[in-house]
């Protein structure tokens, strides 16, 4: 018996040698192979039972049985070579498809980390240059090469957005934040609800507070604090009762908000109750904003007597911050005795709290072939927000605008705030040259009826444009809000959120 094995052994051993030394391989040869092994490997388990089991371990197209002088056709005749990521596709019946060998597609190579990285230092520095038009474009197409931002990336994000006040651009930057695995994480929640404050828009702050899965304090207090800091007092005193109401414990942070918010309601005794709980219901020692705090609720509502018996009374030494805030209640009341004596104080206890008065240089008549002295000053830009862009305006205007409409209203010029030497006709042509209300006659003719304007403005808005704005949202029906360097300003039906004081 192990003689007539050894002999179908050899047998199909020169079969097989004499078919593996063809050097070009086609499909009927390797259809004889495989029909010759099998056949051999039948034959053999029905002559010999006891080597069906163990010819079921061995491979019929082995490499070891092919002879050391065999030479491997070209890789390049049959695709690429083993581990290459090669995978032959299948010809399907009826294909026109007559190379069996043809190569499939190569993959695309996968991003470098240093393009990605590179991509990620230039959105950053959009970021810290304020360029969030830009950033959020760039953030987009990261986003469709699949790239994954980190959260330290968002955060650089939504702080960019808070300081350039550009709402568009922080709901983009929000939809992005939503498709990411860590959109649920508090502390980034938080930051798009300051966000969103510091942008004027409570109403997405609010619809974000009430979508976070997970609050904390920090996210009660933002709230608060975005509603008082725009003019929302009642809205944000009824979030404060909702927080006691869910068993939440106020902190400091949580008063000064809460203090706020009676300033901007010139709610008095409102703010003396809170004033008096913070201490008696919850432990918590008054700081020194709070006294300044108590000092606003006071100083907006006109009671400035009041706020100098309050801040003599102090059971602590007042700080400068406290005389400066009731400095700046004095001056926008016009008690300019009041004003001229705390700054004398301050002059002594923090010079730095007093800013220089400008300097009224009388007019002279130049004489020919002189050129004046030109002084430099701060020129006034406003932006206008809508249709995801931003447009500029600069003083002085072109063309002089049409205000018989707003004088009709109760419109009057209050020339104090020019300070040029000039005649009075001269004063109130000057009035009418401020940027922020080009911005807004541009608006008002640029943007759907009956939504909000919004008007964004590096410095600090005038009296008499305060005034004039609250006339104008009064006829146009239209909500306009305006950020200076100090606040947001929503006028609307003829009132203002800040209740003239700012």
């Amino acid at each position: 018996m192990s003689s007539s094995f050894v002999g179908i052994q050899r047998a199909g051993a020169t079969m097989l040698a004499s078919i593996l030394r063809t050097r070009t391989p086609n499909s009927s040869s390797i259809f004889l192979l495989r029909s010759l092994s099998l056949n051999h490997l039948n034959s053999v388990s029905k002559k010999f039972p006891s080597f069906h089991n163990r010819s079921l371990s061995v491979r019929c197209l082995s490499t070891s049985a092919v002879p050391n002088s065999y030479q491997r056709p070209p890789s390049n005749q049959y695709g690429p070579p083993r581990g290459g990521g090669y995978r032959p596709q299948p010809i399907q019946r009826g294909s026109p498809v007559t190379n069996v060998n043809q190569v499939a597609p190569a993959r695309q190579p996968p991003v470098e980390e240093p393009l990605i990285q590179g991509n990620v230092d230039t959105l950053l520095g959009f970021c810290r240059e304020g360029k969030m038009k830009e950033a959020a474009q760039l953030l987009s197409s990261l986003e469709r090469q699949g790239v994954r931002i980190e959260p330290s990336v968002f955060l650089a994000l939504i702080e960019g957005c808070a300081g350039a006040k550009s709402v568009e651009e922080a709901k983009r930057v929000h939809d992005h934040f939503l498709r990411t695995p860590f959109r649920h994480d508090v502390y980034i929640n938080n930051r798009l609800i300051d966000m969103y404050s510091k942008c004027g828009s409570m109403a997405d702050a609010r619809q974000m507070f009430d979508r976070m899965p997970e609050r904390n304090l920090e996210s009660w207090n933002l709230l608060i604090k975005g509603f008082a800091a725009n003019g929302q007092g009642e809205d944000a005193l009824q979030m404060f009762k909702q927080l006691r109401q869910a068993g939440g414990r106020p902190d400091g942070q949580t008063y000064v908000a809460v203090l706020a918010a009676c300033a901007s309601l010139e709610s008095v005794e409102e703010g003396f109750i809170h004033f008096e709980s913070m201490t008696k219901d919850y432990g918590i020692v008054p700081g020194d904003e709070h006294y300044v705090g108590l000092v606003g609720v006071l100083g907006s509502s006109g009671h400035l007597n009041e706020a100098e018996e309050f801040i003599a009374r102090m059971p602590v030494e007042p700080s400068s911050n406290v005389w400066e805030a009731l400095m700046h209640f004095a001056r926008m009341q016009g008690d300019t005795e009041r004003e001229d004596r705390i700054e004398e104080f301050l002059l002594v206890i923090d010079p730095s709290k007093v800013k220089p008065k400008p300097t009224i240089i009388p007019a002279i008549t130049p004489k020919p072939d002189v050129k004046p002295l030109m002084t430099r000053r701060r020129t006034g830009l406003n932006m206008i927000e809508g249709n995801y862009k931003l447009n500029e305006f600069r003083a002085p205007l072109i063309q002089k605008p049409e205000a018989s409409q707003m004088k009709e209203a109760g419109y009057v010029p209050d020339t104090r705030y020019v300070l040029h030497d000039i005649d009075q006709e001269a004063k109130e042509q000057a009035l009418l040259y401020h940027s922020e209300r080009l911005a807004i006659a541009y608006g008002l003719i640029s943007t759907p009826a009956n939504t909000p304007l919004r008007i964004i403005k590096n410095l600090r808005i005038c009296g008499d444009c305060h005034n004039a704005i609250k006339i104008m949202s009064k006829i146009v029906g239209r909500e306009l809000i305006v950020r200076d360097n100090k606040r947001f300003h929503h006028f609307k039906d003829g009132k203002c959120s800040c209740g003239d004081y700012w």
